[in-house]
């Protein structure tokens, strides 16, 4: 399964006959959210996307996107097709969307990619869920590559964050794990608005707390 959606008042799904939270949310909001659809992973709908978008400026651009393999099978192993989507799920499209929508975020806004703490190279201890470690950590050069251009061709005062939400029970993080939705959202918001107007690039945990590259 692959997910996208952006923290702003618009939101992104890649289903667009299924109904999901977002579209109840956007019920209830009296017109501050408006849902688009985008599939991650088809570059052609980007530009269409930035049209729609094109009247508007964003405050915040979060993407979030996240899908996994058969998570026991060690590096070597690893069918070619089953990396290949992961990498490109989890790593090369986020960046597609920020690359191609980051000019309608304000000089001052903040842009942002869901990563993982399992992204941190540092803490991988543990080992399994290699190729989901992989992409994230990918993600996370990535973004800085895209932070450190952005200062040398922009001089820019954008806020950039890597955000590691927690383990959280959605289809990717499955029912055992120990923190709802909703737990973690309100905290990866907060900490999100709490970075506006303080340039340079972090990662960061869902409560605002450094995690190691």
């Amino acid at each position: 399964m692959r997910t996208d959606a952006a923290v702003t008042p618009d939101g992104r799904v890649r289903d667009a006959t299924a109904r999901t939270l977002l579209h109840d949310l956007a019920d209830r909001s009296d017109g501050r959210v408006r849902v688009e659809h985008l599939d991650i992973n088809e570059p052609a709908q980007l530009t269409p996307l930035h049209e729609r978008l094109a009247q508007r400026k964003l405050d915040v651009l979060f993407v979030n996107a996240g899908t996994t393999n058969n998570e026991p099978t060690p590096i070597g192993a690893v069918p070619t097709a089953d990396f290949v989507e992961v990498m490109v799920t989890n790593a090369l499209s986020p960046m597609r969307v920020i690359e191609s929508l980051e000019d309608l975020v304000s000089p001052t806004g903040l842009i942002g990619a869901m990563s993982s703490g399992q992204g941190s190279i540092t803490n991988n201890t543990t080992a399994s869920r290699e190729v989901y470690r992989g992409s994230k950590a990918a993600l996370n050069m990535f973004m800085r590559g895209f932070s450190v251009r952005q200062v040398q061709q922009h001089e820019t005062r954008r806020a950039f964050v890597l955000m590691a939400p927690g383990w959280v029970s959605t289809t990717l993080g499955g029912p055992d794990a120990p923190l709802t939705i909703g737990d973690s959202v309100l905290r990866v918001v907060d900490v999100l608005l709490s970075r506006l107007g303080k340039p340079g690039l972090e990662y960061l945990d869902r409560f605002g707390q450094t995690v190691p590259w």
